[in-house]
């Protein structure tokens, strides 16, 4: 792949302040038509229902399993949540714990959250997730080796993820905490598109800067331009730090207003939490609600 070619042809067009700017703008306008129960109930069926903990165990996850199981009939109406995530140790557990074996479970694979660990490993680990019981993959990007411009194994990695995933989404984390500028978001987004995998999102939860509205900006503009000049649509997941009802329509206005309608659904638009689902709930009834 020659990387000076690819970034020349999907060039950034925005500066940081400029990303701040229209951030601000978009907001203001739209924030307010989105603030509704409709959209609540949207976002709560966008979540990635997550735990990634050090301390996680089998019973945690077959509860979070049993809340997804128990949900609609709690609450009819209400749409259910988009997937439960997990880390890949976790996915047989909460495969037979499930109900409905068609519900999709993620798992945070290959070396998750700082990706500093061997190609290789992180081949066997994805495929060890998927043989257990995970639907979807979610990946962090090579963050040291993209910042020294190693972008060829950063681009293979992905790439050799993707041709163990076959059919299985594969979300691909950039770390934009770390990334820090707009113009390293925007290469890390074309350059993981490239790579072939489905969705690109945020952040990982464990670092101090997580999803922020300029960085789903900027992936929504690359996601954007990866549409209209490559022709093939890609997912987008914002995930660490959405947690409140007004942070999830925030993302949600950007997302509808930069790539449109036809990305307001689960299979194109996620948000990856584990606050977010019980707040919003509560939003959507009108009272405080610990379901999740």
């Amino acid at each position: 792949m020659n990387f000076e070619e690819l970034f020349a042809q999907y060039p950034c067009p925005f500066t940081d302040e400029q990303v701040k700017a229209q951030v601000a703008e978009i907001e203001a306008k739209h924030f307010a038509e989105n603030n509704n129960v409709e959209v609540w109930k949207e976002c709560l069926h966008q979540i990635d229902y997550t735990t990634l903990s050090a301390d996680d165990t089998i019973a945690k996850v077959e509860s979070m399993a049993n809340a997804v199981n128990t949900f609609e009939e709690k609450f009819p109406g209400v749409p259910n949540v988009a997937a439960i995530c997990v880390y890949p140790a976790m996915a047989e557990y909460v495969r037979k714990a499930l109900k409905d074996p068609k519900f999709n479970i993620a798992c945070c694979c290959a070396g998750f959250p700082a990706a500093q660990t061997f190609p290789e490993i992180k081949v066997a680990e994805t495929a060890m997730a998927l043989k257990m019981g995970a639907t979807e993959v979610d990946i962090v990007l090579s963050v040291g080796k993209f910042l020294e411009g190693r972008y060829q194994e950063c681009f293979d990695e992905i790439r050799e993820i993707k041709d163990v995933c076959k059919e299985h989404h594969l979300k691909v984390i950039l770390e934009t905490g770390l990334l820090k500028t707009a113009e390293n978001i925007w290469k890390a987004s074309i350059l993981s598109m490239a790579a072939g995998c489905d969705f690109i999102k945020t952040s990982t939860g464990k670092i101090s800067v997580n999803a922020t509205p300029e960085a789903t900006f900027i992936m929504c503009h690359a996601i954007k331009a990866w549409k209209e000049k490559a022709g093939i649509k890609m997912g987008y997941k914002p995930a660490g730090g959405v947690s409140t009802t007004d942070e999830a329509v925030q993302h949600f206005t950007l997302v509808k207003e930069i790539l449109g309608e036809e990305w307001l659904n689960n299979e194109w638009f996620r948000f990856g939490a584990s606050r977010l689902a019980n707040n919003l709930l509560s939003s959507i009834v009108g009272k405080e609600t610990k379901h999740f």
